[in-house]
């Protein structure tokens, strides 16, 4: 019996309506086309992906298994199942790299307690973009996720998060539900100092991203940017 097994491959997603030529290097499309059996966060946008990628295969024969709620070693190793049979596996997120704030992580770390090589490929991180188009501090930098929905809780934490900002000369990266863009903005625009640097990131890699980075000063001066409904990241950097 052979002994090989199969790798995960970790699949990266596009952020938005944008060709896979454009996000992709070649190597790795014929990679994704080469893979029957998927791990991923949400199985609509999985196969919405797929067909963007052009999968030779009809999407319905494809084994597509979606995320378990549960990250016990069970359900994960039954995810796992088909790189112990030797056949490689695709996991994807919902929007950009797996496993980077994403809860695809618990099953990397599965495969590598397994034996299973992991195995990244190249492709668009919204975090990784935005901060490289800040022009803020890309040495020390944290990824905080969502900030509390509660006004007075998430006012609290835009503090905190600019004190440590401060204290550490560390950019603090955040994101908020589309629909909520426009109250963070003006939250941060209210409670900042004039000094504090923010960029704001919107819809990148699509044909409608913009990325603007300025001294809260300046930004209470210019026209608020276009950011109901559209995927944005807030980058902060205080002095």
């Amino acid at each position: 019996m052979s002994t090989h097994r199969g790798s995960l491959f970790l699949v990266p997603v596009s952020l938005g309506d944008t060709t896979c030529e454009h996000i992709l290097p070649r190597d790795v499309v014929q990679i994704a086309r080469g893979i029957r059996h998927f791990v991923v966060e949400n199985a609509k946008t999985a196969r919405a992906e797929l067909k963007r990628l052009g999968h030779p295969d009809p999407l319905r024969e494809l084994d597509i298994q979606p995320l378990p709620e549960k990250d016990d070693a069970a359900s994960l190793d039954a995810l796992l199942a088909p790189a112990f049979a030797g056949q490689d596996i695709g996991l994807m997120s919902e929007a950009g790299c797996p496993a980077v704030a994403d809860p695809g992580a618990r099953l990397v770390a599965r495969a590598h307690a397994r034996g299973i090589s992991v195995r990244p490929l190249v492709g668009p991180s919204s975090i990784l973009l935005a901060l490289m188009a800040s022009g803020l501090n890309g040495q020390s930098f944290a990824f905080n996720g969502y900030l509390p929905v509660s006004e007075p809780e998430r006012d609290s934490r835009i503090r905190q998060l600019e004190d440590e900002s401060r204290r550490q000369q560390r950019t603090q990266i955040f994101i908020e539900t589309p629909y909520r863009n426009d109250r963070m903005f003006d939250a941060l625009l209210a409670i900042c100092r004039p000094t504090t640097r923010l960029c704001v990131a919107r819809e990148l890699t699509t044909a409608n991203e913009w990325i603007g980075s300025a001294s809260i000063a300046d930004w209470r001066k210019e026209p608020k940017p276009e950011l109901a409904k559209r995927p944005a990241l807030f980058l902060v950097l205080a002095d």
